[in-house]
């Protein structure tokens, strides 16, 4: 159940997932312009809402430079919902609970976690062109400082 990691060039899988509100999202009905799509194991788990966070505060920087953002996690839209607006995010966090998603990207699988081997989700951020093919993807990322790496490597 573990999928293949993606290379930059190739097409980014389609998906539709709902989102905090439980309205399906599609990838593709962002086709057009640039998205960011990033996994992360948990919401309110410290890294992961450091990374939210960060995103958040980089939205208006990433907005001008026409990207679009998108979190998904194995949590129900339900807990997405307490997430946002506890920590004020500002984009669509999506729920992918069989993780099929997850899968999709190469971003469920076999890691170490404190040293032992676990199955779970590995902390990955893909950055899809307007035309709908990768043009970045990063796995196994940590979540202090990658946003800002991330912005760096975008020129934004």
């Amino acid at each position: 159940m573990t999928g293949e990691r993606l290379e930059p060039g190739g097409e980014a899988p389609d998906f539709t997932l709902p989102d905090a509100d439980g309205n399906p999202v599609s990838l593709s009905s962002l086709r057009g312009q640039r998205v960011i799509v990033y996994f992360y194991p948990a919401a309110m788990t410290p890294g992961c809402t450091r990374e939210a966070c960060d995103f958040t505060q980089s939205m208006p920087e990433l907005k001008a430079a026409g990207l679009a953002v998108l979190g998904i996690s194995q949590d129900g839209p339900a807990k997405l919902a307490k997430f946002r607006e506890k920590e004020q995010i500002t984009f669509p966090l999506l729920s992918d609970p069989d993780r099929a998603v997850l899968s999709a990207y190469g971003a469920y699988g076999e890691k170490m976690n404190y040293g032992k081997k676990t199955m779970g989700v590995i902390r990955s951020t893909f950055v899809i062109g307007a035309d709908g093919k990768l043009e970045k993807a990063y796995y196994g990322v940590k979540a202090t400082g990658h946003v800002e790496r991330l912005r760096k490597d975008l020129g934004v």
